[in-house]
């Protein structure tokens, strides 16, 4: 029997499959559902309302940001507590037992068989969706949508917005440069968080393993956190990244 039981939500959603753009936007950490088999983890409903569970803000930036590009999107619907999908498996960070500093009762003292249920109903349907994305496209542009906390254990982020890069930071370093064109923005690279084979998985795997161009987003939540943010930075994105794309071509 898998973890999950009939009717409950999709593993993920994908937006205009055959959409013409290249960019292929991918948002890990889009919902905050949780299987029915696994209750509440044992977290309150406050906390789930919280960064911990999802990224706040960013499904809804991607799906208008996936219609003003006409761009494949694809949005993972469960909780990064049930299991992280920007995590390897194999990780302990796949299953946090702390986020924050939120104990996650639910995720303490997990056997091999609850992870590989969790990995089986949710983190291997949407990577092997994205792979076949990759797979079936001419071209992508690899998109990795995410946002951060302005507070993170009582410290400040004053960054609004941030780029990402491990192997390949060509793209990433273009749209930074762009972003702090755009008018009073504080821009970070690879802060608060950065990508590496030891802390992310989408990028890693689908971007650079395939030689892909990529960047990773991060935007602060209390921006995107009403439909007016939501609407704003969707708009600056669908009006940058085509530059940003350009300008990388000029450079080939």
């Amino acid at each position: 029997m898998g973890l999950l039981e009939d009717g409950e939500a999709p593993v993920y959603e994908v937006l205009r499959e055959v959409g013409p753009s290249p960019f292929l936007l991918t948002a890990d950490h889009a919902g905050r559902v949780i299987p029915r088999r696994l209750g509440d983890l044992g977290v309150s409903q406050a906390e789930l309302d919280r960064h911990i569970a999802w990224d706040i803000g960013i499904a809804e930036v991607t799906r208008r940001l996936s219609a003003a590009l006409d761009a494949t999107a694809i949005l993972q619907n469960y909780s990064r507590l049930v299991i992280d999908c920007n995590r390897n498996p194999g990780w302990a960070s796949a299953f946090p037992e702390v986020s924050e500093a939120t104990a996650i009762p639910g995720n303490q003292g997990l056997d091999e068989a609850a992870k590989v249920a969790r990995r089986e109903a949710i983190f291997e349907p949407y990577h092997r969706t994205i792979g076949r994305l990759v797979a079936v496209r001419a071209r992508t542009i690899y998109v990795a949508m995410h946002s951060f906390t302005p507070v993170y254990l009582g410290a400040a982020r004053p960054m609004h917005v941030a780029v990402l890069y491990n192997r390949n930071p060509r793209l990433s370093k273009i749209l930074a440069d762009l972003l702090r064109a755009d008018g009073g923005l504080a821009v970070a690279e690879n802060a608060p968080y950065r990508v590496s084979d030891e802390t992310d998985y989408g990028v890693p795997v689908h971007a650079e393993r395939n030689g892909l161009d990529y960047l990773e987003l991060e935007i602060r939540q209390d921006l995107i956190a009403d439909e007016t943010g939501q609407a704003e930075w969707a708009e600056r994105l669908a009006r940058l990244l085509p530059g940003a794309l350009r300008q990388l071509e000029a450079r080939a």
